[in-house]
This record gives C-alpha cells, structure tokens and sequence, in this order.
C-alpha cells in the first residue's frame, strides 16, 4: 500500500496559499486536474487518485472525507480509500465529463440524466444536500456509466438549484432534434458566464413589498 504521507510531503506548491503554484511532485503521480480548492493526481500504476487541497482549504478534506464515506453506498460516486491532513484519496474515474461530451458531441441520454437524479437523490435521502453540481463534476465513463465527482459542498445549507437548471437545459433545447449537440468551449463558457451573473443578480435582487 502506497504512504500517502510521504507523497503528500514531496508535493510542493508556492504562492498564494488560495491559488499556489505547483512546483514539484513525485514521479509516481500524474497531475489530472487542478480545482479551485485542490490539484488531483492519479498515482502511476494504480486506479486511485489522491487529492491535494491548497493550504487555505487543507480543512476541505475532512469534511470531503466525511461525505464520501456517507455516500459509500452509492454506486454514482468513487470509493473513499484514504484520508490525511489536508488530502484524501478516491477512485480513478475514466471517461468524460458532460462538459467534455458537449464540447466532443458525445451523446447524453435520458438514461444518464436519470442516472443522474437517481445519485442527487440516494444522496439526499442520505442527508445530505447536493449542490454545486455542474458539467465538469459529472463523467460518462467508457461503459456508459454516470459517476458523480467533488461532492465538497454537499453539506451546505442553502438549496443549490444548479441540476435543476441542467436538468431543465437538457429538456428544453439539448432534447431538440436541431440543437447542436457539438458546441465549442468559448460558447459553454460564455453560457456558463450568463448563468452565473444571472444567478447572482438573482440573489442580490432585494424583494419588492407587495401593497
């Protein structure tokens, strides 16, 4: 079994501690993406990754950890195999991201989508509540299987109505026999970029009285 410790020690990052630098790790990891709270690597020879947090999010592991042990009986997330200051390690999930697929023209499914509900709702019914779901935290993987990443704030108290949004998306214009399927990356990040302020104005909007 591999010391996450000692790997964990030999990864090196400077700058601000809310967005560091990567500046070293070992040969025994690959780096696969880089989050807003964490760099994720698969280690070499082996279907895990190990999860680094930032320094000012190493408290994020815990409380990540804690999740995915809660979700350990849902088959829609990866297995929780290790947990340490300010790391943790899962499943190696192949495949691609919904994101990924629409930039691609990879079909998605009704069949996915209600996956998809099915996961949001074994987690829910665990007492937990999903949120911050999005393109980039949900994979089809080689088999067609929908997995679910990145659970973080799925203890948060506020009602995120970020799949609903999706779910409605995929209804309403992706089901379309002449929507595109094929989008490129500037246009989901512009679309991503109006949902946002919308969102946000949305929040901000005092409510009016009613006389």
């Amino acid at each position: 079994m591999a010391d996450f410790e000692q790997i964990t020690r030999q990864i090196h990052m400077t700058g601000p501690d809310t967005m560091p630098h990567l500046t070293a790790y070992p040969d025994s990891l690959i780096l696969i993406g880089t989050g807003r709270s964490a760099f994720a690597f698969r280690l070499t020879k082996s279907s895990q990754v190990i999860k680094v947090f930032f320094p000012a999010f190493r408290h994020i592991a815990a409380e990540e950890a804690e999740i995915y042990k809660t979700l350990a009986d849902n088959q829609f997330f990866p297995t929780l195999h290790a947990t340490g200051d300010g790391y943790l390690v899962i499943d190696y999930i192949p495949g691609r991201t919904l994101y990924d697929c629409l930039r691609e023209g990879i079909p998605i499914t009704d069949e996915h989508i209600a996956d998809i509900d099915d996961a949001l709702a074994h987690a829910a019914a665990a007492g937990l509540n999903p949120s911050d779901i999005h393109l980039r935290n949900i994979m089809i993987t080689p088999t067609g299987e929908i997995k679910l990443i990145d659970p973080a704030r799925f203890r948060q108290q506020k009602h995120c109505t970020q799949w609903e949004d999706l779910h409605q998306a995929y209804e309403k214009f992706y089901k379309r026999k002449l929507f595109p399927k094929k989008l490129p990356g500037f246009l989901l990040e512009f679309i991503a970029y109006l949902y946002k302020r919308r969102k946000s104005i949305t929040l901000h909007t005092p409510n009016k009285a009613i006389h």
